[in-house]
């Protein structure tokens, strides 16, 4: 049964920090790109950052130089370490895997929620 499963979600100031975790099973994880969406209130759904099999990462423009992907095979997770948060980074935040060109695969999100 493949599962994703977000942790790690809450409430922080803006300027701070947050690491969020996915937890895959039921699949490999290691062989193919995972990913990290997110989904501001009233928004479309929106790819934030990819880490490619053998480790290479892509962002979006928007969370470029404060985000962080990165992976741990052995232990089946992948996080994502989130700094300066802005209002704007405010949304549920999805753990994602992409299988033959499509991003087939999904967690259930866990809600980040930047405020002073």
């Amino acid at each position: 049964q493949v599962q994703l499963v977000e942790s790690g979600g809450g409430t922080v100031q803006p300027g701070g920090s947050l690491r969020l975790s996915c937890a895959a099973s039921g699949f490999d994880m290691s062989t193919h790109p995972m990913g990290w969406y997110r989904q501001p209130p009233g928004k479309e759904r929106e790819l934030v950052a990819t880490i490619f099999s053998g480790g290479a990462t892509d962002y979006a423009d928007s969370v470029k130089g404060r985000f962080t992907i990165s992976k741990d095979n052995s232990k089946l997770t992948v996080y994502l370490q989130m700094d300066s948060l802005k209002f704007e980074d405010t949304a549920v935040y999805y753990c994602a895997s992409r299988r033959f060109g499509v991003w087939g695969w999904w967690g259930r999100g866990t809600q980040v929620t930047v405020s002073s």
